[in-house]
């Protein structure tokens, strides 16, 4: 590979604050807000235009798909998302669940609302490139931006990338899933023009399950056995008719997954059907291929739609999320990492900073919770290793495989961020270090703060 010098050069300080949060995810605006309402002064960065990550900048709108009536929740303000975006007219009835689908558009504007009510300083259209280390200690970050090359200055930062950028970057441990194991992205889309009241019959005349998710490649699963019979938004048929009529590639086997929403105006959401295998989200190359070719699929999947799906016919294409969903790349080293074990038999640790349902998702497994149980989200597993001054928020905290499908979700993205945020705040206002932290002050403020941790 050719090389070129990059000139020395001296970068403007163009903000200090007490907490910095990279990333604006589900996990990263939890912590802005927590890091806020706690009495840091705080800061929070995004690549793009607008802030919720997963929620609007991917278009995942189905927040807790996995709420049964049994289900023992999380608290606090990922949940304050959810009731939030329904107060604000931006949510909707999700149809597997008790819970809300959040509108993936309106969503943009309440996470502007809850920004600037909380007195955060918003940092959009800037991508972090590089720590500020000094001393093995994360002191700021590096952006790049329109308005060229700047640093920002903190306290205690958080890392939300999802991809643990911050964190490996500045010499933390971490590891990455290798590029064949890694789950799948996405490209999520939706149409407009469907006939709400024949899509709905057609829905309730074949009704799917979670048992019917399986023998299609992407979607073999490992269940409980009580989610078999439940009911599920799924689509597959409709592309198996597609291949076999010659409407759509022969090679496209794979299309198939689920519906979020089916407003009275027509508007099918959240379609989550084009899953991208062997995309490591933090290669450009990767990105830009899965890009492409995740767009080229979804237009097949629309058009096997509008031949083979009652209430279709006249729809098309509304929008492509922003960017690739991506599942699985980076996580940390922590002090602690989660196991199986402990998101399937309800561990418990004297850190917790929330807790998570009995929801495993991916790697082939799929437990929801329909029976009241929960695990604890361990303050341990945010801290990485290597390096001072930095917590880690988001699915790249410390776990192995079966604890990801768990932890990645977006409900529990908040949790940790949640965590993050307040504890980057304790540690900023008091001068402590992370690995040494008082957990009774942040957990003290948690409670304050309406999360549960017990």
């Amino acid at each position: 590979m050719k090389r070129v010098p990059e000139p020395a050069r001296t970068v403007d300080v163009v903000h200090e604050t007490d907490v910095l949060v990279v990333g604006s995810g589900p996990g990263g605006l939890a912590a802005a807000l927590a890091s806020a309402r706690a009495g840091a002064r705080t800061a929070l960065v995004d690549r793009h235009g607008c802030f919720g990550g997963n929620i609007t900048q991917v278009g995942v709108e189905g927040f807790a798909w996995y709420r049964h009536e049994q289900t023992v929740d999380c608290e606090g303000i990922g949940i304050e998302f959810e009731q939030r975006a329904t107060a604000m007219g931006a949510a909707m009835p999700e149809p597997q669940s008790i819970s809300h689908a959040l509108d993936a558009e309106m969503f943009k504007y309440v996470a502007d609302v809850l920004v600037q009510e909380a007195g955060i300083k918003p940092m959009l259209h800037r991508l972090c490139v590089a720590p500020i280390v000094e001393g093995g200690a994360v002191r700021g970050v590096i952006t790049e931006s329109k308005s060229g090359r700047e640093a920002i200055l903190a306290k205690r930062i958080v890392d939300a990338t999802g991809d643990a950028d911050v964190a490996a970057r500045a010499g933390a441990a971490t590891r990455k899933t290798p590029r064949e194991e890694m789950m799948a992205a996405s490209v999520m889309f939706s149409m407009t023009g469907v006939n709400k009241r024949r899509f709905i019959e057609q829905v309730k005349a074949d009704p799917q399950t979670y048992r019917d998710w399986t023998g299609n490649s992407e979607w073999d699963i490992e269940t409980t056995g009580k989610e078999d019979a439940l009911f599920s938004p799924f689509l597959r048929k409709p592309f198996k008719q597609a291949v076999a009529a010659g409407v759509i590639p022969a090679s496209l086997t794979t299309i198939a997954g689920t519906w979020g929403t089916v407003t009275d105006q027509g508007d099918l959401t959240y379609l989550n059907l084009i899953h991208l295998p062997n995309c490591d989200g933090t290669d450009v190359n990767d990105l830009t291929a899965g890009e492409i070719e995740g767009r080229r699929q979804a237009i097949h999947a629309v058009e096997a739609l509008r031949r083979f799906m009652p209430g279709c016919e006249d729809a098309k294409l509304r929008n492509f999320g922003m960017t690739l969903g991506v599942r699985d790349t980076r996580k940390i080293d922590a002090l602690y990492n989660l196991t199986a074990s402990d998101v399937r038999e309800q561990g418990r640790f004297d850190d917790a900073i929330g807790i998570f349902p009995e929801f495993i998702d991916g790697y082939g497994i799929l437990i929801l919770p329909t029976t009241g149980r929960y695990f604890h989200v361990p303050y341990r597993a945010l801290v990485p290793k290597g390096v001072a001054n930095l917590l880690v928020a988001g699915r790249s905290i410390g776990g192995d495989k079966t604890s990801h499908a768990s932890v990645r979700n977006m409900m529990c993205c908040a949790v940790s961020g949640q965590g993050a945020g307040t504890a980057a705040a304790v540690a900023a206002l008091t001068d402590q270090a992370f690995d040494r932290l008082d957990m009774a002050a942040v957990q003290r403020e948690l409670r304050r703060q309406g999360a549960r941790i017990a």
